[in-house]
């Protein structure tokens, strides 16, 4: 019978710092992988710690504790005797801390791949915890030689070369890329022209979980030597995968790969596995969040409850006099239609009684936002004290085109622990509302027809202070996610070049508001976290 490596590789979803967890998933997972007649065991980049672990690498202690771990899982493992396993894990080598891949067998951790390009863009900042590493490891077994990579390693041609060079047959590259639309395509694009370059085939393996504002979307492959996906693994939730080779590199398994989620899908699940591993990892017992009868607490809503179970969700509607009825209806409509709990807790009294006691010091002063922003504050305390009192966590309910130009309220519908759509733009949540209604239609049809509106005061509509959603987002697409110059943007078909330098100038003056809101996932090519870095204090004339 001709010699043949079997690879399962498994995109697990690890917890930052729960090294002894991670360890167990991975144990589990390679005993499972051995009983099914594997050669190698593949697990994702940092695997044994999460990713990002930020700065837990700089801590002693914490590098001590992956180092344990992954000796105990060599020491646990040591009757596989024909498995060889790889487990990503930080590594110290003569005072310097390295992103790597630890190759266990026979008992033993056999040897290290350090991972050679560190990421310094966007959500990554790697050179500031780990040194770049340099040299190729190449293993057998199962008569099939293979060589590691770690996830940015793949985006450039040497290190696949340098595998190549050193006799590798089949490419083995670990993962912790994050989710962002057209991520994926990226993700094949890149592998097919640098991976395959080499003409080997290659087993991609992603993370897969939420990690605070960063979202693992899965999506493992295999390709064959000329860029064919022979295997594609699941978006958005735990699965293990196989390939199997013979020697000299060919793949003998058929061509199965599962079909990517379209757009919108593959954003609304970016949201609900953010929201459900943020309550999960951090033992929140539910979640509460402020129900208005507008679109955006509709989405957050419905993600919530899907991500959660209705049964750990809470909708509070908190009325004033400028809330219209149909807001009421179609509120208690969509929670009773998703079965969360909802609750009324009018507020007309609560501001009455503000008003009383600060109109003698407004000194006559004509009503402004300031009226409006004590009604939006009255409701965030009311959420913040039941969350006190109950534990759960509060979502937040503002988009990004919203928080983009400051059209919220600091203290207000700011308040809260998680902000779900902050990175979701106005008229994607329209979308993301109408791919919803198709699987099952939870929400009410004139939530999604109305004219937006705060109702902080009587007739206002969001389009009194702001354009169009479909201009502002235009603009704040080509501005913060393309990165385009405002003199560019100006120039495109139907803008105005006072439009464009107003939500822009709007961008920037709102930063001070973006730094005191809650984290939330990013979706986006450029979210505003970790990759949007601009000074509050400051003046640009554009």
């Amino acid at each position: 019978m001709e010699m043949q490596a079997k690879v399962v590789f498994a995109q697990i979803n690890p917890m930052v710092g729960d090294i002894a967890g991670n360890a167990a998933k991975i144990l589990t997972e390679a005993r499972e992988a051995a009983a099914s007649g594997a050669s190698v065991f593949v697990t994702p980049e940092l695997s044994i710690c999460g990713y990002p672990p930020e700065d837990w690498v700089s801590r002693k202690e914490f590098l001590a504790s992956c180092g344990d771990a992954v000796r105990k899982l060599a020491s646990d493992l040591r009757d596989l005797t024909d498995l060889a396993v790889i487990v990503g894990t930080p590594v110290q080598k003569d005072g310097r801390t390295y992103n790597a891949a630890a190759l266990i067998r026979n008992g033993a951790v056999e040897a290290f791949y350090l991972k050679h390009h560190l990421p310094e863009y966007g959500v990554f900042d790697e050179p500031r915890l780990f040194a770049p590493g340099e040299g190729a490891l190449v293993f057998t077994a199962g008569g099939v030689r293979f060589g590691i990579l770690i996830c940015e390693d793949g985006w450039y041609p040497d290190p696949a070369a340098e595998a190549r060079a050193a006799g590798a047959e089949v490419l083995l590259s670990i993962n912790a890329s994050p989710f962002s639309v057209g991520k994926a395509d990226e993700r094949l694009k890149t592998a097919r022209n640098c991976l395959t370059s080499t003409g080997l085939p290659a087993v991609y393996v992603n993370m897969v979980g939420g990690q605070d504002e960063l979202v693992f979307d899965g999506g493992s492959f295999v390709l064959n030597g000329d860029g064919t996906v022979i295997s594609r693994l699941p978006e958005f939730r735990e699965a293990c995968g196989e390939a199997v080779f013979a020697p000299g590199g060919r793949i003998l398994s058929d061509a199965a790969p599962s079909e990517p989620l379209e757009e919108d899908e593959s954003v609304y699940r970016a949201l609900m596995l953010a929201v459900q591993d943020y309550v999960g990892k951090n033992r929140f017992p539910g979640v509460i969040l402020g129900l208005s009868g507008g679109v955006d607490s509709a989405l957050t809503l419905a993600i919530a409850a899907d991500a959660l179970g209705p049964d750990r969700v809470r909708a509070v509607m908190m009325p004033t006099e400028y809330t219209a009825d149909i807001s009421l209806e179609d509120a208690e409509k969509l929670a009773r239609t998703l079965g969360v709990r909802y609750d009324v807790i009018a507020i007309s009294s609560v501001f009455n009684q503000y008003m009383t006691m600060l109109n003698p010091y407004f000194e006559g002063r004509p009503w402004d936002v300031t009226e409006e922003n004590l009604q939006a504050r009255i409701r965030g305390m009311i959420l913040m004290a039941l969350s006190n009192k109950t534990g759960a966590l509060v979502l937040t309910t503002g988009n990004k085109s919203e928080s983009a130009v400051g059209y919220s309220t600091l203290y207000g519908d700011l308040a809260g622990g998680f902000a779900l759509i902050r990175d979701v733009l106005k008229t994607r949540v329209y979308r993301l509302c109408a791919w919803r209604n198709r699987q099952e239609p939870v929400i009410p049809e004139r939530i999604l027809t109305r004219a937006p509106s705060a109702e902080l005061r009587e007739g206002q509509k969001d389009e009194d202070s702001l354009p169009p959603y479909a201009v502002l987002d235009r603009i704040i697409e080509s501005y913060v996610e393309k990165r385009m110059a405002p003199g560019d943007i100006a120039r495109l078909d139907g803008m105005n070049p006072e439009t464009v330098k107003r939500i822009i100038t709007m961008i920037h003056r709102s930063e001070y508001k973006r730094r005191q809101s809650p984290t939330g996932p990013r979706i986006s090519p450029v979210g505003f976290g970790r990759d949007w870095r601009y000074p509050i204090t400051g003046k640009v004339n554009f």
